[in-house]
């Protein structure tokens, strides 16, 4: 491993899994390969509603498929091979004529072709988001890369996530605040505090970031600063504010020292304090009511954060010693606003206990604009890849005696991991990404679009701010067919999967 800041700096041979190193052997003898990959069900099997956001292609792009090949990758990669066979340690059968090959004849460039949907497109299930192409000799390598592709899972699902929270949280907004979703508040109710519980820096970046698409707060620094200064052109993206920990708590001789010191340096805006070192309804108690007068003369606004017991229960028992310390403020739709005060939860969370939380806050006749949410290990951690079920499968082969096969799979004891067939496109029909054969729909109204040919290609890329925008509106457009994922695959691309289906039940029976 080397020092110095360049982190593993591993060589791309290997950066596959090993079975893949072994591929190119395996596959019948070629002249173009094309797989796509897909996302199977959506979020963790919900049938509801079944819409999902596509990020995290450009990071794969940029910092490997990109990368110019070099012969020291080869040579890298011919002393892991040559030792990786078992049971004997001898050596592994990996494509290294083809690496020597592409590095002499394409200027070390993968020669590979990958088409993607734009990011922050809202899909359903089966909807190709990407789509790989591999022609001639190089035929083999088209799912060599597949690996790295497929870990486009994790921003994909940590985006999809953070939305469906949105979702449950804008409804209890519209319920009980007077510009309902339109409130400004809104973007501030779910916070990122999955830094620490992240695996890498590089992970806290891609989750953090996705989440990003869809929220302003956060406190994974890494993850807003590249936000706003790779993706955004240097325009703000996450935004904090002052907070304590139980360790700043903890070192005052009191809870009370240590409120007194944040309402002396913060007191004029937003500042958080956690509340249960010790014990969290005496400080509730004892504590709020004997500095709200500080808060309110300072005119600042003050954040409560219970951090352990029922998350439901620490909600509430702040609100209703936030209402007997500063009072309330009835909106116009007849719930109570906290002045000066509110509450953070930021233990315990997913979206389900999210959305019990805020059900009880309104039952109790207060608005869900004093409450907001803190996620970390539930919303950058507890995913993976099975949450979307991410594949990429081979769809088309070309033999090389020039014969062109569709392939699917279609496995008899589980329909949900079929694929589909043929070279694909997306088009847009009625605001839905919906699959098409490639031969039927025009180059011009395919959204799966080149982002490398053989080499990296010159892409237009969208600001971060104009995802998000993307995000929020083609999300919205699948409102009234979220439940439906038959919807994508157009008539073309049925009688397609049909005619495979017949073709493979035909091959078996002659066998």
């Amino acid at each position: 491993m080397e020092r110095g800041g360049r982190g593993l700096a591993l060589p791309l041979g290997i950066l596959t899994d090993s079975y893949k190193a072994s591929h190119y052997l395996q596959y019948p003898e070629a002249t173009r390969m094309v797989a796509y990959g897909e996302f199977r069900r959506g979020y963790d099997g919900d049938t509801a509603d079944q819409r999902i956001v596509w990020y995290g292609i450009r990071h794969v792009l940029e910092q490997y498929i990109e990368r110019r090949w070099t012969r020291e990758d080869v040579d890298l990669a011919d002393a892991f091979y040559s030792t990786h066979q078992a049971p004997t340690n001898t050596p592994y059968p990996y494509p290294r004529h083809l690496f020597l090959k592409f590095i002499e004849e394409n200027d070390g460039y993968m020669p590979i072709r990958i088409q993607a949907l734009a990011e922050g497109t809202a899909v359903l299930p089966h909807v190709p988001v990407f789509q790989i192409i591999a022609e001639d000799e190089y035929s083999p390598l088209c799912t060599f890369f597949e690996t790295l592709l497929v870990q486009t899972w994790y921003p994909t699902t940590v985006a999809t996530l953070s939305k469906r929270a949105k979702d449950i949280i804008a409804r209890a907004f519209d319920e009980s605040v007077d510009d309902g979703r339109e409130s400004v508040l809104l973007q501030s109710r779910l916070h990122d505090f999955g830094f620490r519980g992240t695996t890498c820096v590089e992970q806290s970046v891609l989750g953090g970031v996705a989440h990003l698409l869809n929220f302003d707060g956060t406190d994974t620094l890494s993850a807003a600063y590249v936000a706003q200064f790779k993706l955004n052109d240097g325009r703000p993206v996450g935004t904090s504010i002052p907070a304590t920990e139980h360790s700043v708590m903890t070192a005052w001789p009191t809870e009370k020292d240590a409120v007194d010191n944040m309402i002396r340096r913060f007191g004029g805006g937003l500042f958080a304090t956690v509340m249960d070192s010790y014990d969290y309804q005496r400080a509730l108690d004892t504590v709020v009511p004997a500095v709200s007068r500080d808060v309110v003369d300072g005119g600042g606004y003050w954040v409560l954060r219970p951090d352990s017991g029922d998350p439901k229960d620490a909600v509430l028992a702040a609100l209703r010693a936030a209402e007997k310390a500063f009072g309330v403020t009835v909106n116009g739709k007849g719930f109570k606003v906290t002045n000066n005060v509110g509450v953070i939860q930021g233990d315990g969370l997913d979206v389900h206990v999210i959305e019990e939380i805020l059900d009880a806050v309104i039952e109790a006749g207060f608005s869900a604009q004093n409450v907001a949410f803190g996620m970390g290990a539930g919303l950058l951690q507890k995913v993976n890849r099975d949450t979307l079920s991410m594949a990429v499968k081979l769809c088309q082969i070309t033999y090389a005696d020039g014969r062109t096969k569709d392939v699917m799979k279609c496995p008899s004891g589980d329909p949900s991991k079929c694929s589909l067939p043929g070279e694909l496109a997306v088009q847009m029909v009625g605001g839905v990404p919906t699959v098409f054969p490639k031969a039927s729909v025009a180059p011009a109204d395919d959204l799966l679009r080149v982002v490398y040919d053989k080499r990296p290609v010159k892409r237009t890329e969208r600001l971060f701010s104009e995802i998000r925008e993307a995000v929020s509106s083609s999300w919205s457009a699948l409102e009234t067919c979220k439940a439906d994922v038959d919807i994508v695959l157009s008539r073309e691309i049925r009688a397609e999967v049909e005619r495979s289906r017949r073709e493979s039940r035909a091959d078996v029976s002659t066998k």
